[in-house]
């Protein structure tokens, strides 16, 4: 079971910051339906610490191995970052993850060379830079895919949307998506924690936390 007794005072009000941050994000979704969404698609926009992050899931994607060569040879335009969706099992842990990723930036601290391959960094909730890329982002016969792009403009996600050769789904769509199994394996989320938190608090938890571990 994941145990929390020797977190640090900082990352205790990381957890504290995340839970606030993720209820107000909720409220703000329930009682703004439609706003942060653009017409043309289904993607979301949710506001963090003043910034925006966007958020578009695809299945049935074809090109994963051109978007991962783009990626790699620094030539992805727009820059966006490419989650496995299929250990994402709803926007929450994300969330989470964005906004650790934006203190990390604030601080001059990032871990990795871009903000948005910090994002799938911090997603993993690992301190192992390259397996949390590897496992985290895409690989070339990824088809399950969440896009998420920090700041973008209405231009730039119609460019996202041009980007990925697959078939966009809303948001919803990732519980009943995910594969428990592989998520319990890479957090190491035991039956008895789930017994009294969620996949998706599991995943907050470590995100938060890993940096005190």
């Amino acid at each position: 079971m994941f145990k929390t007794s020797n977190l640090s005072t900082l990352v205790l009000r990381d957890l504290i910051c995340c839970e606030h941050l993720l209820i107000s994000l909720c409220q703000k979704s329930l009682a703004c339906s439609g706003k942060g969404r653009y017409q043309a698609a289904i993607m979301k926009v949710f506001e963090i610490n003043g910034q925006s992050l966007c958020l578009a899931l695809f299945t049935d994607v074809s090109n994963s191995k051109e978007l991962l060569d783009s990626m790699q040879a620094g030539t992805l335009e727009p820059e966006v970052a490419f989650l496995n969706a299929s250990l994402i099992p709803d926007v929450f842990p994300v969330l989470a993850a964005a906004h650790k990723t934006l203190i990390a930036k604030s601080r001059g601290s990032l871990i990795t060379r871009t903000l948005h391959s910090e994002l799938v960094y911090n997603y993993s909730g690992s301190k192992h830079i390259s397996e949390s890329l590897k496992r985290c982002g895409i690989s070339d016969g990824s088809t399950y895919v969440l896009v998420a792009r920090f700041n973008t403009s209405l231009d730039e996600m119609k460019d996202i949307d041009k980007l990925i050769h697959g078939t966009e789904i809303d948001l919803e769509g990732l519980e009943g998506r995910a594969d428990q199994a592989q998520i319990q394996k890479h957090y190491k989320i035991s039956r008895l924690e789930l017994g009294i938190s969620s996949l998706g608090d599991a995943i907050t938890c470590r995100i938060a936390s890993r940096d005190a571990l």
